[in-house]
């Protein structure tokens, strides 16, 4: 795809799964017509199959489908993928969602759904994946027993490496790149989620609880993160 300018411009890739026809038909050209390029795939198993050749930038993901459903798909590529990851499910309890984000996925839409709220959240999605890389940062920050290393974008505790997700690593770096200050949670939403989301607090307390629990050791460490209730979180300075 060229820009105006003549540069070709990749596009970027959605892989759509749902075992529905009629969906994965609609979904394939509302996306395509607002610039996506979009592959699909109608089970968990073709999915992975999918994920493996095509390397998608974004997979849409329905939670019901027979031969692998949702959960197990997501569990299936966040041992080995970090591709940002929407589902797109008509199971909306509380308890779907939560088990979604708790299992990586980066955000949750209930059918019926509006598909231009879809592409919104895949705009949301695109944005924040550039911010950290582009952003100037210091080269190590230090606090208490937590290491994290922006050159290697590796994070430390007490000498151990710990694996974060993407969402886990935006939202670590937005607490310690301002630790000592106090951050809202809609500062929070914002800069990691987009403006979409500066009102959705249950999202943003469930990714903490993850990011505290990776953080966490025997001592206290998982105190460096710390809860001012009802209005936001704040992370310990750096070691001197």
């Amino acid at each position: 795809m060229l820009s105006k300018a003549g540069v070709f411009v990749k596009q970027f890739r959605i892989l759509v799964v749902d075992d529905e026809e009629r969906i994965i038909n609609f979904l394939r050209s509302k996306l395509k017509a607002s610039g996506y390029e979009v592959f699909t795939a109608a089970n968990g198993l073709e999915a992975l199959e999918q994920v493996h050749a095509q390397e998608p930038d974004l997979v849409v993901l329905d939670l019901i489908m027979p031969k692998m459903d949702g959960l197990e798909l997501l569990k299936e590529l966040r041992a080995f993928s970090a591709v940002p990851i929407i589902i797109l499910s008509a199971k909306g309890a509380d308890v779907d969602r939560i088990a979604g984000l708790g299992l990586g996925a980066d955000d949750y839409l209930p059918k019926p759904f509006n598909p231009d709220e879809l592409v919104a959240r895949i705009e949301a999605v695109r944005r924040r994946l550039e911010p950290a890389e582009k952003r100037k940062t210091a080269d190590i920050i230090q606090i208490g027993g937590l290491t994290i290393d922006f050159r290697r974008h590796a994070v430390l505790v007490r000498g151990e490496e710990r694996h974060l997700t993407r969402i886990e690593w935006l939202l670590l770096s937005e607490l310690a790149l301002n630790s000592g200050r106090l951050l809202l949670y809609e500062d929070l939403l914002t800069s990691v989620w987009g403006i979409e989301y500066r009102d959705d607090v249950q999202i943003l307390r469930t990714w903490i609880s993850r990011l505290r629990y990776k953080l966490e050791t025997n001592d206290h460490s998982s105190k460096l993160i710390r809860t001012v209730p009802k209005v936001g979180y704040i992370m310990d300075q750096p070691s001197a």
